[in-house]
C-alpha cells in the first residue's frame, strides 16, 4: 500500500477534468451522493467490509489518519453503518472523507460536518456489533473495485478511484484539458460562441459520410 504523498496540485482538480484525461478510469457509481454540495475530496483509501454491522466500521476508523478516506462496503441497505459520533470522530482524526456504499444516519448534523461524506442514502435504524472486522483488504462497490491506498478524487460530479501510476499519467493531461476549458467558459461568457472551438460542423459531416471522426476542441 503506497504511503506517497499525494501532489497538492490534485486538490485543484475536477473528477470530471480527471476521467476526461482518460475515460477507462474508476468512476464509482453514481448512486453515491455527497450530504452537502460544494465538496472536494482527495485522499488514500481505508477500506472496510461492513457485513451489515459496526464493529468493522469502527476497526476501519480507528486505522484512519490524517488525510486518509474511509471506504465502506456496507452489505446493506436496511442499516445505517454511520453516523454523526463516527463521522465526529474523522473529523477530529483530520481525515479527507467518508465513502460508504450503504446508508447513513443523522443526516442534519452530517451536512454541517467540515468534511466529506458520501453514501446512497440514509435509514434512522443501526446494525448490531458483533462481527470481527475485515479492514484493509480490495472491496467492491457495484462494480468498481478499491483497494487500500489508492486515490480517491470526489467533487459534486462524483468519484474517480486512481492508483499511483494512473495519476502519474494522467494528471497533467487532465490540468491541461481543465485549465482550457477555464479558458473557453469564460471566453464563451464574454460573448464568443462555443462552436468556435468545437469541430462539430465537420464532425457531423464526417458521421453522415461514414468517415472515421471525433468531435474535439481546436487547439488555438
Amino acid at each position: 500500500m503506497s504511503t506517497r504523498e499525494i501532489p497538492q496540485r490534485v486538490w485543484q482538480l475536477d473528477a470530471a477534468s480527471l476521467s476526461d484525461a482518460n475515460k477507462a478510469l474508476r468512476i464509482l457509481p453514481r448512486e453515491l451522493r455527497p450530504y452537502s454540495s460544494g465538496v472536494r475530496m482527495v485522499g488514500r483509501a481505508v477500506t472496510v467490509t461492513a457485513s451489515a454491522d459496526l464493529v468493522p466500521v469502527l476497526a476501519g476508523l480507528e486505522q484512519c489518519g490524517g488525510g486518509d478516506i474511509l471506504v465502506v462496503d456496507a452489505g446493506t441497505t436496511e442499516y445505517a453503518v454511520l453516523g454523526e459520533l463516527f463521522a465526529t470522530e474523522a473529523v477530529r482524526r483530520g481525515m479527507a472523507g467518508i465513502v460508504v456504499y450503504g446508508l447513513c444516519r443523522d443526516t442534519a448534523t452530517l451536512r454541517q460536518l467540515p468534511l466529506p461524506i458520501y453514501s446512497l442514502g440514509t435509514i434512522p435504524r443501526a446494525p448490531g456489533a458483533t462481527r470481527l472486522p475485515v479492514t484493509q483488504q480490495p472491496i467492491r462497490l457495484g462494480d468498481i473495485e478499491v483497494r487500500p491506498g489508492e486515490i480517491l478524487v470526489g467533487d459534486d460530479d462524483g468519484i474517480v478511484v486512481v492508483s499511483d501510476a494512473e495519476l502519474d499519467a494522467e494528471l497533467e493531461a487532465a490540468e491541461a484539458i481543465q485549465r482550457r476549458e477555464g479558458a473557453i467558459r469564460s471566453d464563451i461568457q464574454d460573448g464568443r460562441s462555443l462552436f468556435e472551438y468545437l469541430n462539430f460542423d465537420e464532425h457531423v459531416e464526417n458521421l453522415q459520410a461514414g468517415h472515421p471522426t471525433s468531435l474535439a476542441f481546436r487547439v488555438e
